[in-house]
């Protein structure tokens, strides 16, 4: 909803400014393209989220959607229809205050091509994929804005950080807007690497693994 501006914390303003650069500088590389994706945070008294229909590369900071603990709008423009989703994440898991989805080309490409398995859609071919995002299942397609994909994804929510709608793109939380992006990025470049590797490279190995997990706090 749309109204006079509404008066900020330096904290949400900082949030807000937040949420337009990393829209912006995904969008200028080419993670997302037209309307598609969207961006939400956490803050202490309710979320803020990308209007529905907006160009990521394009948000001014006053629009962004604010919604309160029951999810009702406060100000800015009409929020994604998304919202539910972010909101389910939001409520599973209390670590995150950053959620990015985009329709990333390479991995909206491993959807259709065939992914790894549902439980994990790449395998772990390089040390950066285990150390920075771990396991990424497979959620099979539904329309966007469909309540069960949803709830399937807050069920995961404190299990995984990522997980990959099945022609959609990824979906993905952290500890802050910025870190999930961090997590996206290295998500698309793992599948580029996989799409245009043949034959495909072998996963790295148990031990290598363990090894990671011990030197880097990787979880796997």
């Amino acid at each position: 909803m749309s109204g006079a501006p509404a008066l900020h914390t330096a904290t949400e303003a900082r949030v807000r400014e937040e949420i337009c650069a990393v829209g912006a500088s995904l969008y200028q590389r080419g993670y997302t393209v037209g309307s598609a994706g969207n961006i939400s945070a956490r803050l202490d008294d309710g979320w803020l989220i990308t209007p529905t229909d907006a160009c990521l590369g394009r948000l001014d900071p006053a629009d962004i959607a604010k919604v309160d603990a029951d999810g009702h709008a406060v100000s800015g423009a009409k929020p994604s229809k998304t919202l539910a989703l972010h909101r389910g994440i939001y409520a599973r898991n209390a670590d995150v205050r950053g959620i990015v989805h985009t329709h990333s080309t390479h991995l909206v490409a491993l959807t259709l091509a065939g992914v790894w398995s549902e439980a994990d859609v790449l395998p772990p071919i390089t040390p950066y994929y285990v150390m920075k995002v771990g396991h990424v299942p497979l959620i099979r397609y539904r329309r966007p804005g469909d309540p069960q994909v949803a709830a399937q994804i807050a069920a995961l929510a404190d299990r995984v950080r990522a997980v990959l709608l099945e022609r959609l793109g990824p979906v993905v939380w952290e500890r802050s807007v910025a870190h999930a992006s961090y997590v996206l990025e290295e998500l698309e470049e793992t599948a580029r690497l996989w799409l245009m590797t043949n034959p495909r490279p072998a996963p790295l190995d148990a031990a290598a693994i363990e090894a990671l997990c011990a030197a880097f706090g990787a979880r796997w």
